[in-house]
């Protein structure tokens, strides 16, 4: 994530010229928010034929990047920071991108046709015929006393991973808050690094917000067995300082006891970045409210991504019912639907939402949606370390967990993007390979 990297023109660096940088997206598509999802909305505009001028402007300073490799092999430095790069400079600059780094947009002034000028933190000013909003979300702060000191660290974009790496090196003991997708694998990171892992989850489960109490249950005892120290119902009263007051030394829980930690790493989940879309006016329920198509509730304006709160894209599911995504999958096909309707055609979500989560040699694989789930079918292979959980709606297939069985994965995927069903008593038995019994029905 070298915010320096040379061979830039001036239109493509951070330290632009104001002036020139408007005149060069006057009549252009301005994203604004160099994510997953704002790199995938340009890359798909260019494959359509659009032939506008499109600045990428993100609030970081450094090009777009993968994130997922953050929390597990970045952190772990199994991969270098070059190799999470997006695309080259030369890419963009032969596909008349102006990337833009380090500008944090603070207001936007509209017109009736929805042209406009958004204005950056730094003065300047980036006009704007078309808006798209690719923001993402932001780490959720922690609310307990001595949250604010050092050693305690949150994982959500370069410079957060660069900053805990910087301090691993003094840090024996390790406490996690937070025991969802992100928490784990950074604690499975750290455990590998041989670090004392302690795993504090406010809730009664694990992952509680993206999979059922099965799959909780497999992923806390599975972690247990490897090492993690995993805590859950945790209350805590506040964070304690070191005896110099400025650093972290663990965590006082609700009953006086005290987990030493050297570093505290908080992992509570998301909050989408909707402050420009209520400034425009912008539906926001959760994220943006957009419609089949990416566009928001002015008709004019896109919104993509882990930002947009959208309506439930799989096939068969009840009429109203909405939803907001964090995943990649989800960034690049629903990136796809905004750039058909810049291009003035609507075009549905294609494909069938998934997710996965590499948490030390457990590859959890998620097919579907569970909302709205009345039962379950759980296959297991202990002695080969497969595990599934199959979710069904009025006796329908709606959506998988699979750890370390991507055939399970594959199966239900492919059934649910035609419409297919897996019939769950014949389904139970772990023997019995998935694709060999999807019905039409």
């Amino acid at each position: 994530m070298d915010a320096t990297k040379t061979g830039t023109t001036a239109a493509h660096s951070v330290s632009a010229d104001a002036t020139a940088v408007e005149g060069a997206v006057r009549t252009g598509l301005l994203i604004i928010g160099a994510s997953q999802s704002g790199v995938q909305l340009a890359v798909s505009l260019r494959a359509l034929g659009f032939d506008e001028h499109i600045t990428l402007l993100g609030e970081e300073d450094h090009r777009p990047y993968q994130r997922p490799a953050l929390s597990k092999e970045f952190l772990q430095g199994t991969v270098e920071s070059e190799s999470l790069i997006f695309r080259s400079n030369e890419y963009w600059q032969e596909h008349n991108v102006a990337l833009v780094k380090g500008q944090r947009i603070e207001r936007i002034e509209r017109e009736s046709d929805g042209s406009g000028v958004a204005h950056a933190a730094s003065g300047a000013r980036f006009p704007f015929k078309r808006l798209a909003l690719t923001v993402g979300a932001r780490a959720r702060k922690l609310d307990l006393p001595g949250a604010e000191l050092d050693g305690v660290v949150y994982l959500r974009n370069a410079d957060d991973a660069l900053a805990l790496k910087a301090q691993l090196d003094g840090v024996r003991e390790a406490v996690v808050i937070g025991g969802g997708f992100i928490g784990l694998e950074a604690a499975s990171s750290l455990h590998k690094m041989g670090k004392a892992v302690t795993v504090l989850e406010y809730g009664p489960r694990l992952i509680g917000r993206a999979v059922g109490e099965e799959t909780s249950e497999y992923f806390l005892n599975a972690h247990r067995e490897r090492g993690l120290d995993i805590r859950l119902d945790a209350r805590m009263n506040r964070l304690v300082p070191a005896g110099d007051g400025s650093r972290v030394a663990g965590v006082e829980l609700a009953d006086g006891s005290v987990v030493p930690a050297q570093l505290v790493l908080v992992g509570i989940g998301v909050v989408p970045n909707t402050e420009l879309a209520e400034q425009l006016g912008l539906d926001v329920d959760n994220g943006i409210v957009v419609d089949r198509h990416a566009v928001a509730s002015d008709g004019t304006t896109v919104a993509v991504g882990d930002v947009a709160n959208i309506p439930n894209p799989l096939p068969g599911a009840p009429e109203g019912e909405r939803i907001r995504l964090e995943s990649v999958n989800n960034a690049i096909e629903h990136a796809k639907v905004a750039a058909y309707s810049l291009m003035g055609r609507s075009e549905d979500y294609a494909g069938i939402p998934w997710f996965w989560s590499n948490q030390a040699d457990l590859k959890l694989q998620i097919a579907g949606l569970t909302l709205g789930y009345d039962s379950t079918v759980v296959r297991r292979d202990d002695e080969r370390g497969k595990f599934s959980v199959l979710y069904y709606r009025d006796g329908r297939i709606i959506a998988a967990d699979c750890v370390n069985a991507p055939l399970d994965f594959m199966a239900v995927k492919n059934a649910l993007a035609k419409g297919q069903n897996i019939p769950a008593d014949a389904a139970a038995d772990p023997a019995v390979v998935l694709k060999t019994i999807v019905t039409d029905g």
